[in-house]
């Protein structure tokens, strides 16, 4: 955790889309990612009819033994009151304290990590990945099980193959529509901090297991879905 708190929480959702453009100019696009030893997944939800957020977080061995074969170093999960009402477009101001709660716990910091959600592939260009990538000064890949912006192609059939996501008049790429396994829908990539497009797709790829999600997302979910976790 950085020394010094990125903003405050008790923001009106006004104040927070003001927060959220001026963030976005600090969310880096390009590597800046050291040696990777350990990996986390990340993945977020609520419980209580939203009134208490979820954060799991898996931290895996880098690289896996095999191929989709990863060691688990640690797990946690980390629940607390949820500090704002959904608004859309302001998801992460939802999410993001519970998850900055979570790495608090961790004994191990890794340096990546994976997130279920958007990373740069939001209207204004800061997601769940980028904006817990910023309080924590750490890379961060975003990967989402649906488009929240944007317009795209359709993927090749085969794994691996993608087309770009983008927005705006000008086209400006956001991210990537990949085809994780054949013949199932695909999934949305998206830099999230410190990491390139390019960076992003290569690490999802190479995480791939025999599901639609890469392995770091997917067992943060089971995680999070475990009764009594």
């Amino acid at each position: 955790m950085p020394d010094t708190a990125l903003h405050d929480w008790n923001l009106a959702p006004r104040e927070a889309i003001a927060l959220q453009k001026r963030l976005a100019g600090r969310v880096e696009r390009e590597d800046r990612l050291e040696s990777v030893r350990h990996l986390a997944g990340v993945d977020i939800g609520f419980e209580q009819e939203g009134a208490i957020t979820r954060a799991a977080v898996v931290v895996l061995a880098w690289p896996p033994v095999a191929e989709g074969a990863f060691t688990v170093v640690e797990r946690v999960v980390h629940r607390e009151p949820t500090r704002m009402p959904y608004v859309p477009g302001l998801l992460s101001f939802r999410e993001v304290p519970a998850a900055l709660g979570a790495f608090e716990k961790l004994s191990i910091r890794p340096q990546l990590a994976m997130v279920d959600g958007q990373g740069i592939a939001h209207p204004r260009r800061i997601g769940i990945a980028s904006h817990l990538g910023l309080w924590l000064d750490l890379p961060t890949i975003g990967v989402a099980k649906s488009r929240l912006c944007g317009r795209h192609g359709e993927p090749g059939p085969v794994r691996g193959d993608w087309t770009p996501l983008v927005d705006g008049p000008d086209d400006e790429v956001i991210g990537a529509v990949l085809r994780s396994r054949a013949k199932v829908k695909p999934v949305f990539v998206s830099p999230g901090h410190r990491v390139s497009l390019a960076t992003a797709l290569d690490w999802v790829v190479r995480c791939l297991g025999r599901t639609k999600l890469p392995e770091p997302t997917r067992l943060a979910d089971r995680l999070a879905s475990r009764r009594g976790a």
